[in-house]
């Protein structure tokens, strides 16, 4: 199964055969569990959840660890479903080396968070003029609705409020460098997230 669970480490380069300088982001991906298997029979769809990072006792409750133990496992951090076919065993590892250098792989990240925004920042939108007389509404959003008609604010109107902290997914990203040693992924462009943040990687469906 193409699927591991990893943390963003950060952002650097690499230089390619052509001596060109190849921006890329640093995953440090895995070891992962297979800590469970759902088949069709017994839950009704075929999946694998994979467990990472490994902690300390006291922080798991007492049906994560029976969970865990069953299959003689260390205490998991994180817990992620990936939908699939394969074969595979529960308490089987995987590392980094399900992929291969010249893969296409998507990436499932939480983007930052920017707190509570205007329009301007949230949105694009230009705010009022600078002149006339508008001391104080440069980056207002101006007029939201008509009159009596509908007398109202649509829903969905873009307004002021909490940006970031969205499911993002990368498409499509080449991996430059697999370093097996160090469960390393490097992977072609921007990552989404923090450093330190929490990624999904799957095989491309995009190819």
């Amino acid at each position: 199964m193409k699927g591991l669970i990893g943390k963003k480490v950060g952002m650097t380069q690499l230089f390619d055969d052509a001596g060109r300088a190849v921006p890329v982001t640093v995953i440090k991906a895995g070891p992962c569990y297979v800590t469970q298997v759902r088949t069709v029979d017994q839950d009704g769809y075929s999946a694998v959840q994979l467990g990472f990072e490994e902690t300390k006792t006291q922080r798991l409750s007492g049906g994560e660890l029976g969970h865990l133990k069953k299959n003689e496992l260390p205490p998991l951090r994180i817990l992620r479903e990936f939908r699939t076919n394969e074969d595979l065993e529960e308490g089987q590892t995987l590392t980094v080396e399900v992929f291969e250098e010249g893969e296409r792989v998507d990436i499932v990240g939480r983007s930052k968070g920017r707190g509570f925004t205007g329009v301007v920042k949230r949105y694009g939108f230009s705010g009022g003029p600078k002149t006339h007389g508008q001391s104080d509404r440069h980056r207002a959003p101006g007029s939201i609705g008509a009159g009596s008609t509908p007398g109202r604010v649509f829903k969905g109107k873009r307004m002021p409020g909490r940006m970031g902290t969205d499911t993002v997914t990368s498409q499509n990203l080449l991996i430059s460098r697999i370093d097996p040693e160090n469960n390393i992924i490097a992977v072609r462009g921007s990552v989404p997230g923090p450093k330190n943040g929490l990624v999904i990687i799957k095989e491309a469906r995009k190819q």
